[in-house]
């Protein structure tokens, strides 16, 4: 499921600020980066599955690895974990009303705190 017209799309802003930022809204980067892309996720245990809320974003100036990229957001998905499959953000997939909830709270908490340092 995509996110769309969140305000976060498109925003642009230091790498190691957006890594700050979305570790204190519980997502976690771990190896999911190489020198241009990075992707964040959030996990969610619910009795109905295992779901992540996903942020991504690629670099517009300098390199992610080296921490010193301007980057750019992409609209958030949010998706469920079929074992051993992998994740489905497909927009067939049904998802909690009560996530999809917390999902866009946290999301609108995110930009709030993103826009202030936006490039």
């Amino acid at each position: 499921m995509k996110f769309d017209n969140t305000g976060l799309e498109n925003l642009q802003l230091d790498f190691n600020r957006l890594n700050f930022i979305l570790t204190s809204h519980g997502f976690v980067l771990a190896g999911q980066w190489d020198y241009e892309r990075v992707t964040f996720d959030r996990k969610f245990e619910l009795k109905e599955g295992t779901y992540y809320l996903r942020m991504q974003a690629y670099a517009t100036e300098g390199d992610i690895g080296a921490a010193n990229a301007v980057v750019q957001l992409l609209p958030p998905l949010l998706g469920k974990h079929y074992y051993p499959h992998g994740v489905e953000y497909g927009d067939d997939e049904m998802y909690p009303a009560s996530l999809v909830e917390t999902c866009e709270k946290v999301l609108a908490d995110v930009k709030n705190e993103v826009s202030e340092f936006t490039v």
